[in-house]
């Protein structure tokens, strides 16, 4: 599975990732540092990868687009460091991999996590 991190949060989870087996990658370090969020969507989908964010916004966009890719995640747990986010995603993705590969919205809390299919009605 393919991971992009959005901005906010750390580039240093990537290597943590890869080294778990996910392919991951910074938004910053392919020239999307200061991209707007509906600009960050189109690469993903093409790249097949999961959006990981902060922001509630890539969930109205494709609830407002009712395209079913590209799948997100949502952290909602503040202040995660590299280690930390990273242990994190590879829990998250191995719990959610057949939602997120058939396209879903993500949302992780520290006490659960809720799984919205793609598209939304």
């Amino acid at each position: 599975m393919k991971i992009l991190l959005d901005q906010g949060l750390p580039r240093g989870a990537c290597t943590l990732l890869k080294a778990s087996g996910i392919d991951a990658e910074h938004v910053a370090d392919i020239g999307l540092a200061r991209a707007e969020d509906a600009d960050i969507l189109q690469p993903a989908k093409t790249k097949s990868a999961v959006v990981v964010t902060l922001d509630a916004d890539f969930h109205q966009l494709l609830a407002m687009s009712h395209d079913v890719r590209p799948s997100v995640i949502r952290i909602r747990i503040e202040g995660l460091k590299s280690e930390g986010l990273a242990t994190l995603l590879v829990d998250v993705v191995t719990r959610c991999a057949n939602d997120l590969d058939s396209g879903a919205l993500v949302s992780v809390e520290v006490s659960r996590i809720r799984i919205r299919k793609l598209p939304l009605p």
